[in-house]
């Protein structure tokens, strides 16, 4: 037998050094230096320059001055994760430097954007995959096993549970990034576009109408409990009863963390340096005396060809930061939970069984059958699963390095990483999974949903589609 040619890893050159950057890609980058590696990386912030660059790669502070010397550097590849706002100009300049890129989702934070990016990529053929890496997940793709093996018969609903979690929505949706959404975008586009495109994808196809309402409930001046000063450190009367008292989060429930949320916070973690964090940037401020304006909670219908309906929830007043999943359909229904990674299954007919993808010999490593009996309430079959996301057991190392073993997004930052470096390789990226085209219909759901939730009612959604191939047309608005 002839062994595989051994492959030099993919050289990477990653554009932003924040919690997506540095965090997940770069995390994965340094578990893995058999299968890439960083050439050169660009990011204002020194501290976080310098810990992901380490003593090897380029450093450079503005993305721009990056993407001018790619020709010198070159690299393989380019990950893109800077905010949202940068998303579209850094895209279209490693795109007309003909590189393959990872970009961060949202792919662009408005339609005006994402229509002149869906313009680059017929202007250029770019070859762009958007960062949804739920996809890559085992527990999403195992329930897309389920899906597309006619398991559960035809679909009729789609029900997710888009959980963000109290203390996750006060830090990214009112204290940090993604809180307005002139300087990012909504928040229908910021968090639940993964589940938008995991609801595109395992419809099948594009909806035909989308409806939503929501809006911003809670985290208003008004709702400020009396007293409460312009920082939780400022001395709050109400510091011991609200649930969103920043030192109770940064300094106490994640003492022991240093890597995401914490880092976004600055470069000293230490007690005190936290501390100085809270009483000086943007996570110590009150939750009421924000600049936020982006909804709290959201709910969007979508109506397919095919007569399946689905609807997404998304709360910032949940108890879980996860997701719940509901399938029902002609044959048999599925209960999920992405957190756990338990997937139940009934299946009606006497004759129903799970496919062969989930029960042979090529079954997933990371999805295990865990119990099958007939307690259905006439007798039926039903079956558990379990997926869970294979964890890296190799420490970390630097002053950034988090837990060993520790899974992000249910496995699929690693999934997604890891197919992307394949694809490089293989020379692959722009098609499949990986394309531009995957991510086009979930982003566009998402700016219809958003106008539906302004006031405009149920959406069709077939002129959105042309969006991204008719310049002239909605997208100009």
């Amino acid at each position: 037998m002839i062994a595989p040619p051994v492959r030099p890893p993919v050289r990477l050159a990653v554009l932003g050094a924040g919690g997506r950057g540095a965090d997940a890609y770069g995390r994965w980058v340094r578990a893995h230096p058999d299968r890439a590696r960083i050439v050169a990386v660009a990011e204002p912030d020194h501290a976080r320059l310098g810990a992901l660059a380490g003593t090897t790669a380029a450093r450079y502070p503005d993305w721009r001055d990056l993407v001018a010397d790619l020709g010198r550097l070159r690299p393989d590849a380019v990950v893109v994760a800077l905010p949202d706002a940068l998303h579209v100009a850094a895209a279209a300049a490693v795109a007309d430097a003909g590189l393959p890129l990872l970009l961060e989702k949202p792919a662009a934070p408005t339609l005006t954007g994402l229509t002149e990016l869906a313009g680059v990529v017929r202007r250029t053929d770019a070859r762009i995959a958007v960062g949804h890496v739920l996809r890559f997940a085992p527990f999403w793709r195992a329930v897309r096993a389920l899906v597309e093996a006619g398991t559960l018969g035809d679909l009729a609903t789609i029900e997710v549970r888009e959980n963000i979690g109290f203390w996750h929505f006060a830090h990214s949706f009112v204290r940090g990034s993604w809180r307005s959404a002139a300087e990012s975008s909504p928040m229908v586009l910021a968090k639940t576009c993964h589940d938008l495109d995991l609801i595109r994808w395992l419809a099948g196809a594009a909806p035909r109408t989308v409806s939503s309402e929501g809006s911003l409930l809670h985290f208003r001046p008004e709702n400020a409990p009396d007293g409460a000063p312009a920082r939780c450190t400022d001395g709050c009367p109400a510091a011991a009863d609200c649930p969103f008292y920043a030192p109770r989060y940064y300094l106490d429930a994640l003492r022991d963390v240093t890597d995401h949320p914490v880092t976004m916070l600055g470069a000293d973690l230490s007690p005190a340096g936290r501390l100085a964090a809270l009483r000086r940037g943007p996570y110590g401020r009150c939750v009421y005396h924000c600049d936020n304006d982006v909804a709290d909670h959201q709910q969007t219908l979508l109506r397919f060809g095919s007569g399946l309906t689905a609807t997404l929830t998304a709360s910032a007043f949940t108890a879980e930061n996860t997701r719940h999943l509901a399938i029902t359909g002609t044959r048999g229904q599925l209960h999920g939970h992405m957190e756990s990674g338990e997937i139940r299954v009934d299946l009606f007919s006497p004759s129903g069984r799970l496919p062969d993808v989930l029960l042979g010999p090529d079954t997933p490593p990371d999805v295990e059958l865990v119990a099958s009996g007939t307690d259905g309430p006439l007798g039926h079959a039903t079956h558990t699963l379990v997926a869970r996301p294979i964890r890296d057991t190799r420490p970390e190392t630097g002053p950034d390095a988090g837990p060993a073993g520790r899974s992000r997004h249910a496995g699929g930052d690693d999934g997604l990483m890891d197919a992307f470096c394949r694809a490089v390789v293989d020379g692959t990226v722009g098609s499949g999974e990986l394309s531009f085209a995957t991510a086009l219909d979930s982003h566009l759901m998402a700016f219809a949903a958003e106008e539906s939730r302004a006031g405009a009612g149920v959406v069709d959604f077939g002129p959105w589609t042309a969006t991204a191939l008719d310049p002239a047309g909605r997208g100009s608005q």
